[in-house]
């Protein structure tokens, strides 16, 4: 495994704990179904495709030095990524996101990550100490980001010297996090990645499609966006103009993870000199593969 990463992966790495079933689901209902373990989290989710695509992630996050914690250390190293840049906290347990999800999508999720949000700038240390750069060498490389941190980290991140080179590429985690990714609509950094519902939010309106979405992220300040809506239209947005393209069509089985694969897939594109719409094109594609259940290549 290389020893120098291509892009750092900051934020949430947990494991996921994902309920599925066959059956259409509504509040109480008590089905049949299997239930998973594996490692997760926006961060771990953008890291496992990026892996796949043949480029080394280096991950900035908290893990625990529990017994959960070294078994996702080893998950993580035996799955091609850079882990000597984990914060390990003694007192902190290794977070945790539990999903149910039906024929009929996400029914409910719970996102347990306080350990992260407790570390704080904890998991930037590399960044400062030599091992990724330090203040007189700032890291100019990929950074994928998520909203799972907390807001104040957020801001810090967006206005930061330590990162003002690198090419963020910043996810929200979840439409309840979406507002979070406000500083980097204000300081014009970075290119978001965001639903429907969560451009909605982050232009405190509603938007008919993604491309309303995409254009109205840009006003307010963005530099760049990828918007997407399930199976509708994706857009990306920039001062050069808009693209929108429409995702092939599958029969889903499963959704959690997809928004992840739809970015890492994009940033993989990029990083190879992919035109902007052969990029979108490659992102929609490896997205609508995930879901349907085959592998994301």
């Amino acid at each position: 495994m290389k020893s120098t990463p291509d892009i750092l992966c900051i934020g949430s790495v947990l494991w996921d704990i994902i309920g599925r079933s066959a059956s259409a689901m509504r509040q109480g209902s008590d089905v049949p179904g299997r239930i998973t373990r594996l490692p997760g989290g926006v961060a771990m989710n953008i890291a496992m495709t990026l892996a796949r695509f043949d480029l080394t992630p280096a991950l900035l996050t908290a893990i625990g030095r529990d017994a959960e914690g070294d078994e996702l250390i080893s998950a993580c190293a035996a799955r091609g990524m850079i882990t000597d840049t984990v914060y390990r906290s003694d007192d902190l347990p290794t977070d945790i996101y539990m999903a149910v999800e039906g024929a009929n999508g996400l029914i409910a999720a719970i996102a347990d990550a306080h350990s992260l949000e407790a570390a704080g700038a904890k998991i930037l240390a590399p960044l400062s100490d030599g091992r990724l750069a330090t203040p007189e060498t700032p890291y100019e490389g990929l950074v994928a980001l998520d909203g799972n941190l907390t807001l104040k980290l957020l801001s810090d991140i967006a206005r930061s010297p330590l990162l003002a080179q690198a090419d963020l590429r910043v996810a929200p985690a979840s439409p309840g996090k979406a507002e979070r990714l406000a500083p980097f609509v204000q300081t014009g950094r970075g290119t978001l990645y965001v639903n429907l519902e969560e451009a909605g939010l982050l232009c405190q309106k509603k938007f008919a499609n993604s491309r309303d979405a995409a254009e109205g992220l840009l006003k307010r300040g963005a530099a760049r966006v990828l918007v997407t809506d399930g199976g509708s239209d994706a857009t990306e947005g920039r001062a050069e103009g808009l693209i929108t393209q429409t995702p092939p069509q599958v029969l889903v089985t499963r959704v959690t993870g997809a928004g992840d694969t739809f970015m890492a897939a994009h940033i993989a594109a990029d990083a190879e000199g992919s035109s902007p719409e052969d990029a979108l094109r490659r992102a929609l594609h490896a997205a609508a593969t995930y879901v349907s259940g085959e592998t994301a290549l």
